[in-house]
């Protein structure tokens, strides 16, 4: 993998990351409809403006939670502040991650990790951690944008997720993308 791979979504970039056009094209409630439910606690890894975070907050409900986790400082604030003064904002932790783990404690019911994988520059001990804080049986719903990750990059993180004790299934259908859901043993 060439180390462009490694470049994370930067602030300045992130406003195609949530708008109507992609919500037509990746509407998150379609998406996640068979995985995030009422009183789940889930974990949006790489939540840059909270494009998905927004929706899971909705789908969790009021005795939901949803821990929306970014590497930017810039990425938690516009989630912020379009959260401010909304039902959402009780529901929605913000949550600065570290550069080599994620840092969240306690336990997660489900997991996203939307374009953000090939971002990583350790596949396999982002799949330990999860493991970690994971619920028994939970879930990650992993997806990767087709045009950027080959088939067999992909399937080389879905091997790596294997080693790390998780088990694999068909995920849902997603323009423009590679997905698996990946299950906690």
């Amino acid at each position: 993998m060439s180390n462009r791979k490694h470049r994370v979504c930067t602030v300045k970039m992130s406003g195609g990351l949530d708008n109507r056009v992609r919500r037509w094209m990746q509407n998150p409630g379609k998406i996640m409809e068979r995985y995030v439910k009422e009183g789940m606690t889930v974990l949006d890894v790489g939540c840059g403006p909270g494009f998905f975070s927004t929706a899971m907050a909705h789908m969790v409900g009021k005795s939901g939670r949803v821990i929306a986790a970014d590497l930017q400082e810039g990425m938690l604030k516009k989630l912020g502040d379009k959260i401010q003064g909304t039902e959402l904002e009780g529901r929605v932790t913000l949550h600065k991650s570290e550069k080599q783990r994620i840092g969240v404690l306690g336990k997660v019911d489900f997991v996203l990790a939307f374009y953000v994988i090939h971002e990583l520059p350790n596949q396999k001990a982002f799949f330990e951690e999860l493991k970690s804080i994971l619920t028994p049986k939970g879930q990650l719903l992993l997806a990767e944008p087709l045009f950027f990750v080959r088939k067999a990059e992909f399937d080389e993180t879905i091997r790596t997720a294997r080693v790390a004790d998780f088990t694999w299934a068909e995920g849902p259908e997603v323009f423009f993308s590679r997905t698996a859901i990946l299950i906690k043993n």
